[in-house]
């Protein structure tokens, strides 16, 4: 099997430029390839996962990857998908994501000096020098309004008002292909299928302004059954970063994934060998829970290595009678955290990372959702005493959702 037909297998490839071409490059290593990554956060998500585990597929078949931190496209703010405008960030802000971005993708990737390493670029450093009249003169004529007006990438925003400003990113993420095809011998642009329209642009710039090819593939955005991105919602991400969110939370967030859902993120983001997932299609019942277990092992230890990655695993198999609970996720309180010696039932579960707010505890204790040690909690105005969260408590929120509480 090729690297080609490997990656169709896995549902990997969504939309190419040129298909025979793009097989022969990545086949024999000869792809230098990049994918943007706009700096909107401090962590990765594992909406990330596709691209991160795609280059690393990529680099291993002796292509050459380019990571491309967008501090400068980020100053714009990218349209696509959207509703509403991102909101704008300070350089700073900017400048500081990126270095966050530059330590976790040294996990999946290999950056350094010689054939087939990775390199890291920052298209900061060439779009923040444009003038912006020599680059109307430069690339403007290569642009139709018509064709940008109809471009997927713009299609939500233009419902509630398509600012000036994002109009303005398809140009930038062109120009970025455009100036790294000259500069660096970037043949290739891969990227999530909802940025086709901005990757056909770069590729009809390299054709207009340089009379030669350069190549696109989209790849297949990671969504559940329901058609919802996994792992990138707003508001509801699952960062790479430990201290946005714990191994033991991420290890769970894939451990709980839908059964309809766990053999497509098998295939697309681990590297287990294609036949030995091919076996596991055909699990069924109680084996369902074998795969989503093997899927959380493999992506939490990928991200937080394999010792924290067994760890999340004996804690989470703890919760269900499987396991010892000396690796369970633990909340620590201190005597400041009391009021009158006890603590209140719903700042309990606020405090352990449970729930948001109180009104969200009250809600979820109405309707059943909250035990302490094994016990369902019916009492709004329940308080903790003092000696009880001292032995340690098990708070549990809903089926998936636990925490030891001790009291120091």
């Amino acid at each position: 099997m090729t690297l080609y037909d490997e990656l169709v297998a896995r549902g990997l490839i969504a939309q190419v430029t040129d298909e025979d071409k793009i097989k022969d490059l990545i086949n024999e290593g000869k792809a230098t390839f990049y994918i943007g990554f706009d700096c909107t956060a401090d962590s990765l998500t594992a909406g990330h996962f596709v691209t991160l585990t795609f280059m690393k597929r990529l680099q291993q078949a002796g292509n050459k990857p380019i990571a491309l931190i967008g501090g400068g496209t980020t100053m714009i703010g990218d349209p696509s998908g959207r509703s509403d405008m991102r909101k704008m960030l300070t350089r700073e802000a900017i400048d500081h994501n990126a270095e966050c971005f530059k330590r976790q993708m040294a996990s999946f990737i290999d950056f350094g000096e010689g054939p087939g390493q990775a390199m890291m670029a920052n298209n900061a450093d060439w779009l923040l020098q444009l003038n912006y009249v020599d680059l109307l003169r430069e690339v403007g004529a290569c642009f139709s309004v018509n064709n940008m007006l109809r471009a997927e990438c713009y299609k939500q925003r233009m419902e509630k008002g398509l600012s000036f400003l994002e109009f303005n990113y398809m140009i930038m993420q062109s120009y970025d292909f455009y100036h790294m095809f000259q500069t660096l011998g970037c043949n290739m642009q891969f990227g999530g299928n909802d940025q086709w329209s901005n990757m056909l642009g770069g590729t009809e710039l390299i054709r207009r302004k340089l009379g030669k090819d350069a190549y696109a593939m989209t790849v297949t955005l990671l969504t559940d059954s329901n058609g919802n991105k996994m792992g990138k919602t707003a508001g509801n991400a699952v960062w790479l970063d430990p201290n946005k969110t714990s191994p033991y939370d991420f290890y769970q967030y894939w451990r709980n994934v839908g059964d309809d859902d766990v053999m497509k993120c098998i295939r697309m983001l681990t590297f287990l060998p294609m036949d030995q997932i091919e076996e596991m299609d055909h699990w069924k019942d109680q084996k369902i829970n074998e795969a989503k277990e093997i899927l959380a092992y493999e992506l939490t230890k990928m991200v937080h290595g394999e010792e924290e990655a067994r760890k999340a695993q004996t804690a989470a198999r703890a919760l269900f009678g499987a396991g010892s609970g000396e690796e369970m996720p633990v909340t620590e309180l201190t005597e400041a955290d009391l009021t009158d010696g006890a603590m209140d039932v719903k700042v309990l579960l606020v405090k352990a990372g449970l729930v948001k707010s109180n009104s969200e505890a009250r809600q979820n204790i109405s309707q059943g959702g909250v035990t302490l040690d094994g016990e369902k909690v019916t009492d709004l105005f329940l308080a903790v005493p003092a000696e009880k969260l001292r032995e340690g408590v098990l708070l549990r929120r809903g089926k998936k959702n636990y925490r030891k509480v001790v009291l120091k």
